[in-house]
């Protein structure tokens, strides 16, 4: 069986997803669309995409395709999700769902009707190392979790003009580390206090949004979170975790081009973590559209979806206004399972 695809935006994310998606044999990418394609001719031809479009309907109304990829800008994903689920075509959709809750959840409603599946785009659920964490915890391995770190550094910040349109740092960045704080901890988030600062680079804080951040989390299980951010690290992508329990611990540190570690009289040194998300989730990034068309190949459930995506949302929406009123913020979610399934 071959799982037919579209893929929608082919920016950076979307080459990405095509490259992964072609190593595949199970799967076949027909058909791609841009807002603009004159630039992308070359490229599709030496891919092999059979179809190149500026009109995504293409896609949405090509019967042979069974999945999209949603890869164009966040304020679009809610309108094609709800299109492409109407259209009965399985989806794919990068993060965030949307800037607004009653957004996602809108379209959340219409691919519950639809009964397509949906997988949100956190990548790092993949990455081997944090699923070898999530295992150990599941396993009770470091007993009942008491305290978990995640420390997200980017190496270079972005320029003012992905500022202006990004949601801001909890929504495009830290937002990957809400939903890592949820997967690894098995248990929902019910109260988060945030803190924010301007150090990287003045025109972010023009843009209104901050470089630096610190968030502290409160589990449903009892245990607490600790988030630290920032938009510049000058030795490269510092992308590290650690969970605590009564039992004991379990940590992932970086990754880097190898692991030798020279010891002289002068000096113990080491290689730098690995540059950039590229480099560090390479393996994520193909093991997510693997598990994505797994799922809709054998119809099982995806590993990160809809749900994942809205709760991520709302943490970063309740992470913003704390840091805008300076209090803690509860989250209403108390009545629902504390239990990640």
């Amino acid at each position: 069986m071959t799982l037919t695809v579209g893929i929608i935006g082919a920016g950076r994310i979307g080459k990405i997803h095509v490259d992964n998606l072609r190593g595949n044999s199970q799967i076949r990418v027909k058909s791609v669309s841009d807002i603009a394609t004159g630039h992308l001719e070359g490229w599709a031809k030496e891919k092999q995409i059979e179809v190149l479009t500026i009109n995504y309907d293409d896609i949405l109304n090509d019967p042979e395709i069974n999945a999209v990829f949603i890869c164009s800008p966040t304020n679009t994903h809610a309108t094609i999700i709800k299109e492409a689920a109407a259209a009965g075509k399985h989806i794919f959709c990068e993060k965030p769902v949307s800037f607004s809750v009653e957004e996602t959840e809108e379209a959340l409603e219409v691919v519950e009707k639809a009964g397509v599946k949906l997988q949100v785009g956190f990548n790092r659920r993949f990455d081997p190392n944090f699923r070898k964490i999530r295992e150990i915890v599941q396993a009770g391995q470091i007993g009942h979790p008491h305290i978990l770190r995640i420390t997200s550094r980017d190496p270079e910040p972005p320029n003012a003009e992905y500022i202006k349109s990004s949601g801001g740092l909890f929504m495009d960045m830290t937002i990957h580390d809400f939903d890592m704080a949820r997967y690894i901890m098995g248990s929902e988030v019910i109260e988060v206090h945030a803190y924010g600062a301007v150090l990287v680079d003045p025109t972010i804080g023009e843009a209104g949004d901050i470089d630096t951040a610190i968030i502290s989390l409160k589990f449903a299980n009892g245990a607490l979170g600790v988030i630290e951010n920032s938009r510049r690290a000058a030795y490269g992508y510092d992308q590290r975790l650690e969970i605590f329990g009564d039992k004991g611990a379990a940590q992932a540190d970086n990754n880097r081009a190898n692991t030798v570690e020279v010891s002289t009289a002068e000096h113990v040194s080491k290689e730098k973590p690995l540059y950039f998300f590229l480099e560090r989730y390479t393996q994520a990034y193909i093991d997510e559209v693997t598990g994505f068309a797994t799922a809709v190949l054998e119809n099982h459930q995806v590993i990160c979806s809809g749900f994942d995506g809205l709760q991520a949302e709302r943490i970063a929406n309740a992470a913003r206004k704390s840091l805008e009123t300076g209090a803690p913020v509860q989250l209403n979610q108390l009545g629902q399972s504390a239990t990640i399934l």
